[in-house]
């Protein structure tokens, strides 16, 4: 980590803490931190461990691990990234370097519509262990996930989060486009390790909890896929 000036934050949701915790003695004063990772308030948590700016970036890629250094490219390759001092910058380079970047002014807003989609189909995937293409064609899989939505959406809104675009017709349409994705806790769970799901449909079920917004379907999506990580 020496010497570096911009760090990319990719642990997973879980480590978040104690990733930052190894990692604050050897960052540079002026480097730049950009979170890439799933779920909402990883670089808010990150930020507070390091006590300094981290940037929040959406990740909009479909990979999936096929092999010891085998990565397999599904679908979608940009970021969006939060607006800071040096966000522009940051951008011109990752564009220069082939990866379209965006920055936005809600990024927050962004990053739930994701967490809205994965939370729709991370659990079903890693329960069936099916990717979206032969998931969604199960006969009341797609209404399930409608359920999903709704409840993230509720309580999206309960906490103020603008969130954009039309999730009611985007969801259905990640399928259509990306069949053969495996969610990334599907692939979690078929190699044994812990999944993200607290920070998915587990976030979701905490803060309808606390902002009085039942969340039914997805706490009982995020029991099955625990009791799973049991196995």
């Amino acid at each position: 980590m020496g010497g570096a000036k911009l760090v990319l934050f990719t642990v997973k949701s879980g480590d978040t803490e104690s990733a930052g915790r190894a990692l604050a003695p050897h960052f540079e004063r002026d480097a730049v931190i950009l979170s890439l990772q799933n779920g909402v308030d990883n670089a808010e948590r990150l930020a507070g461990v390091l006590g300094r700016e981290v940037i929040p970036a959406v990740v909009y890629v479909a990979v999936e691990m096929v092999g010891p250094g085998h990565v397999k490219h599904h679908g979608r390759r940009e970021l969006l990234i939060g607006e800071s001092a040096t966000s522009e910058r940051i951008a011109k380079m990752f564009i220069a370097a082939g990866v379209p970047v965006e920055v936005s002014a809600n990024v927050m807003g962004a990053l739930w519509a994701k967490l809205i989609v994965n939370c729709a189909y991370n659990a079903i995937s890693a329960i069936a262990q099916l990717p979206y293409g032969r998931m969604v064609a199960v006969e009341g899989i797609p209404a399930l996930m409608q359920q999903v939505v709704d409840e993230c959406l509720a309580v999206a809104g309960a906490a103020g989060i603008k969130v954009p675009g039309d999730l009611i017709k985007a969801v259905p349409k990640i399928a259509e486009t990306m069949p053969g994705q495996l969610s990334s806790t599907a692939q979690d769970l078929a190699r044994g390790k812990p999944t993200e799901i607290e920070h998915l449909n587990g976030y979701v079920t905490k803060k309808g909890a606390a902002l009085g917004v039942p969340t039914p379907v997805n706490r009982t999506l995020l029991a099955l896929v625990k009791l799973l990580e049991k196995r």
